[in-house]
């Protein structure tokens, strides 16, 4: 058993200092939508809503009652009827972080607990979303017990959840213990136009009990973002690994050929299931490992700024 006060070392449990400064990595992430959403206040998204705004849409046919201040002159001299403007106002989104801290994510083989590298990307959207003017809420959950905020504007939403993601799981709580019990809760609260990220391994992600993604991505843009450790994704030579498995250590046996086999084969079966998932619901989906740099792979993965392409399995 690990000492209790080395769990405070980097890469074992989340600092929060540690994810308050990382504001300045996020804004090299692209949150745009990947498409017209809906939302109610302003901010730095294109909704449906029309009127005057801050981006032009279309021109059409001067209709009455339409502002002349409007009027389109090019396109009415070159069409010979009068035309004018439309505009798409921009306005917030709400975004939600559906964060995993439960037991298989406590767990790592190098560099960190996938719960850190989780507790770094949900810090960097957040970061992103508040720095683009948008509410950001969510729920984060691990075998005991669960936290989740509304959305708020300027990180009063974000910051709670920052707290309980740089805390040590508690010996009791409210039984809050899968992604789809958590995601059942969330669901109500979520409304149509918001942005909804899950960060997790999907350790217990099965097809049949998988409508909670349907609810989720419901009118919303969905994005999964699986973490997971090397060991997982490619199964090392034969031999026996010292683990951490939360504050525990042990040994991974992989000397057997069924064993190793059996462990490879879950790994991918979890990997084809996820994208099998995000394609049947018109979700994004990307995959860290605990070895990359949180940073730059999660704008790698979106689409960084400067026009970077999303990497590895991301869609």
């Amino acid at each position: 058993m690990t000492n209790p006060s080395e769990s405070t070392m980097t890469g074992v449990r989340a600092d929060l200092k540690d994810l308050i400064a990382l504001r300045a990595q996020a804004r090299r992430l692209d949150l745009a939508p990947r498409g017209r959403v809906l939302a109610t206040r302003s901010g730095g998204h294109l909704s449906r809503f029309r009127g005057r705004g801050m981006e032009f849409d279309e021109s059409r046919v001067y209709q009455p009652g339409d502002d002349p201040r409007n009027m389109d002159w090019r396109v009415t001299a070159r069409a010979g009827a009068p035309h004018v403007k439309i505009f798409r106002e921009e306005r917030e989104r709400p975004v939600w972080l559906l964060v995993d801290q439960g037991p298989s994510m406590r767990f790592g083989t190098r560099v960190a607990f996938k719960s850190v590298v989780a507790a770094r990307v949900a810090a960097l959207l957040g970061w992103a979303a508040v720095d683009r003017g948008d509410r950001v809420g969510g729920l984060v959950f691990d075998e005991t017990r669960h936290l989740e905020r509304r959305p708020a504007a300027r990180g009063a939403g974000l910051l709670p959840l920052l707290d309980r993601l740089a805390a040590l799981p508690a010996a009791a709580g409210d039984g809050q213990t899968s992604l789809a019990e958590a995601s059942g809760h969330l669901a109500p609260l979520v409304r149509p136009g918001s942005l909804v990220a899950v960060v997790s391994d999907f350790a217990d992600l099965a097809e049949a009990e998988s409508g909670w993604l349907a609810r989720l991505a419901s009118g919303t843009e969905l994005l999964l973002i699986l973490i997971h450790d090397p060991i997982e994704s490619e199964v090392p030579p034969p031999g026996r690994y010292p683990v951490l498995a939360g504050l525990r250590r042990g040994l991974l046996d992989l000397t057997r050929v069924d064993v190793r086999t059996t462990y490879q084969e879950r790994f991918t079966q979890r990997l084809a299931l996820i994208e099998r998932l995000a394609r049947r619901h018109g979700a994004h989906w990307l995959r860290l490992s605990t070895l990359d740099p949180v940073g730059p792979a999660l704008a790698l993965g979106l689409g960084a700024r400067g026009g970077a392409r999303p990497a590895g399995a991301a869609s």
